[in-house]
């Protein structure tokens, strides 16, 4: 049996297709196959019944109980279930959780109101607060620009090296 399980998990494996008996497709590309030969034939794919533990498995509908019964899948699944079982048995003994969320004293509109400074604008002047001793100063924004060199008031209409080549 062991043997057995082994070979099927084999990807190069060749399997035979249940809606054209002439192809061999590899068992990894398989699942991928089955979708698309179950559109090119409609007839067959009438026939056939997809089994509810492994979608690999088509078998005439006139046998699928049959199939149901022996599938060695079955036992994978039967397997999870009887562990989930368990698990849920254990969960529903447990206390439900009595964990509050604490008081929050935050009050960010509050905050909001009471905050005296002006905000941040990029590009003006900063001007202190009225409770401040300095707020009659003005803090011009910082240049790192060595002197006598300024920053552009505008770009250029044509970027030099957008130029294609054009001379002006």
């Amino acid at each position: 049996m062991e043997e057995t399980y082994i070979d099927s998990l084999d990807p190069e494996k060749l399997l035979q297709c249940p809606y054209d008996k002439n192809h061999q497709i590899r068992a990894c590309r398989f699942p991928y196959h089955l979708i698309k030969c179950r559109k090119n034939h409609p007839d067959v794919a009438n026939k056939l019944a997809t089994c509810p533990f492994n979608a690999r498995h088509q078998v005439p509908r006139a046998k699928i109980s049959h199939h149901i019964s022996s599938c060695d899948d079955k036992s994978c699944i039967e397997q999870d279930v009887v562990v989930n079982q368990t698990r849920n048995l254990g969960q529903e003994t447990l206390a439900e959780s009595t964990w509050q969320c604490p008081p929050c004293d935050e009050d960010w509109d509050k905050d909001l109101w009471e905050q005296t400074s002006t905000p941040f604008v990029w590009g003006t002047a900063n001007y202190c607060g009225n409770n401040s001793p300095a707020s009659n100063i003005v803090m011009e924004p910082k240049s790192n620009l060595a002197s006598g060199m300024r920053v552009p008031k505008s770009l250029p209409y044509v970027l030099p090296w957008k130029n294609n080549g054009n001379a002006q």
